[in-house]
């Protein structure tokens, strides 16, 4: 991956195929490669003719690691993503997150609303509106050296799945405390770009995806049938709502 500074932390990217970019938002605890590139989202678009633009989330994969939660403030990491797109020399690219991923989206359409060409928001939903939940919890979970010992199950997924990604749990712990912000009506209201919220039928986590894009101007919705929040992010109905979007 190459690297570059945004704000004085090194952001690491990818940058594959040729075509109008969608640059690509991975979710917490992820990375460019285990969000996008290992469920086949890649290789989807740029079979659709799209050049795709991937990177690790500040205190994910291998971009800079901190420890301070200030760092990890939502319009940080939206900041991250537009000086990315600055970095690339991209006009209007289309944006597509998943979890948190999703959250930076909305929050780049927040506060540079010319910046992207569309979004596509995925696992998210109206308990966007809610104040977060699961932070002490999950955050215990990324710290204990008994993993074993976690009960709740929540928590769990996110520790098995940081585990999985090999990832630097005092990192994740850190952003968990602080990049989890709720949104407002209001606000989501100022975003000018059309928005495609997507959740799956059972992503208890995401909620009503049809409710968080009836506050969104432009915003349209659509359900991934039978999936949860960690089962949907690879699912052929995902591509096709993707794919139809664009079409």
């Amino acid at each position: 991956m190459e690297k570059f500074r945004s704000d004085g932390v090194d952001i690491a990217y990818q940058v594959e195929g040729e075509g109008a970019p969608i640059v690509l938002v991975h979710g917490f605890a992820s990375t460019h490669a285990a969000n996008w590139i290992n469920p086949g989202w890649v290789a989807q678009l740029r079979d659709m003719g799209r050049q795709v633009v991937m990177f690790d989330l500040r205190g994910h994969g291998e971009s800079g690691l901190l420890y301070d939660p200030e760092a990890y403030r939502l319009t940080q990491l939206a900041q991250d993503l537009k000086n990315l797109i600055a970095h690339l020399g991209l006009q209007r690219p289309d944006v597509m997150g998943y979890s948190l991923g999703a959250m930076i989206a909305l929050r780049l359409g927040v506060d540079a609303p010319d910046v992207p060409g569309s979004i596509v928001a995925a696992g998210i939903g109206d308990t966007l509106y809610r104040p977060p939940e699961h932070i002490a919890p999950v955050v215990e979970a990324l710290l204990t050296d008994e993993p074993d010992s976690i009960t709740d199950m929540a928590a769990k997924a996110f520790r098995i799945f940081a585990d999985q990604n090999k990832q630097d749990r005092r990192a994740l712990a850190t952003c968990f405390q602080r990049a989890r912000e709720p949104f407002t009506p209001d606000v989501l209201a100022q975003i000018k770009c059309r928005v495609l919220v997507v959740a799956g039928e059972k992503d208890v986590l995401a909620g009503d995806p049809y409710a968080l894009a009836s506050s969104i101007p432009l915003g349209e919705a659509a359900l991934i049938p039978r999936r949860d929040h960690m089962r949907a992010v690879g699912d052929k109905v995902f591509f096709e709502i993707v794919r139809n979007y664009y079409a």
